[in-house]
C-alpha cells in the first residue's frame, strides 16, 4: 500500500468496538497461555501487505496517541496507516517505543535496545510485536513458567538462535524486560517476560 493511497487507509477493524473488544480478549487469553497460538476472527480489512492481520489488529486495539511505535525497516511504510487510525508518534529510538514491530527473518536491533521497565514500574517496557512466515514447523523450543503447565513446545518460523538466547536472557531480566507477540497471518501467540526458554539455540 502506498502513502497516498487514501480508500485504502480508511479501512481498518470492520467493526471498531467490537473488533476492538475480541482482539483484546485474544490478546489477554494469549498472555495467560504463553506458547499457545490463537486465531483472530476476520474482522479487519485494508491491511497493509507488509503486515499480518493479527500485527495490524493488534496495533489498532493496544495503539492511541500516547502510545509511541517504533518500526523495523521492513515495516517503516505502514506509518500512515497506523498514524490515520491510532494517531500515534513515531519512535525514533527503540527505548522510546511503546510498541515495537519487527522481522523474525531480518531483525538486526537486539532485545535490549528496547525499554525494559524500571523497578517501579516494569509495565513501562516496550512490547514488541515479531512477524514470522508461520507459528509452527520452525526450530523448536520448550516454554516453562506461569500460565504454562509442565511445558509446552513452541516452533515458530524465521527466528534465529541468538533471538531466542536473547530472548532467554531477556527472562532472566524479570520482573523487568520486553513482551512480545509472534504473529503470522491472522495467528497470534504471546511470549511474556515471566516464560522460562530452553532449546538448542
Amino acid at each position: 500500500m502506498s502513502a497516498l493511497d487514501h480508500s485504502s487507509l480508511a479501512m481498518g477493524l470492520a467493526d471498531p468496538v467490537f473488533g476492538s473488544q475480541l482482539v483484546f480478549r485474544t490478546l489477554l487469553k494469549a498472555f495467560a497461555a504463553p506458547g499457545t497460538i490463537f486465531d483472530l476472527p476476520e474482522t479487519i480489512s485494508g491491511v497493509p501487505e507488509q503486515l499480518p492481520s493479527a500485527a495490524a489488529a493488534a496495533l489498532l486495539t493496544m495503539a492511541d496517541y500516547e502510545t509511541p511505535i517504533w518500526l523495523a525497516k521492513p515495516f517503516e511504510s505502514i506509518r500512515p496507516w497506523l498514524v490515520f487510525h491510532t494517531g500515534a508518534s513515531s519512535s525514533r529510538e527503540p527505548a522510546e517505543a511503546k510498541f515495537a514491530v519487527i522481522s523474525a527473518e531480518h531483525s538486526d536491533v537486539s532485545l535490549s535496545s528496547f525499554h525494559q521497565g524500571d523497578e517501579r514500574y516494569p509495565d513501562l517496557s516496550t512490547t514488541l510485536i515479531v512477524v514470522c512466515s508461520s507459528l509452527e514447523g520452525g526450530r523448536p523450543v520448550t516454554l516453562d513458567g506461569p500460565g504454562i503447565k509442565d511445558t509446552i513446545v513452541f516452533a515458530p518460523k524465521d527466528i534465529k538462535p541468538a533471538l531466542w538466547a536473547e530472548i532467554a536472557e531477556n527472562n532472566a531480566l524479570f520482573p523487568l524486560g520486553v513482551d512480545l507477540i509472534f504473529v503470522a497471518g491472522a495467528k497470534l501467540a504471546a511470549l511474556p517476560r515471566s516464560t522460562q526458554i530452553s532449546g538448542d539455540f
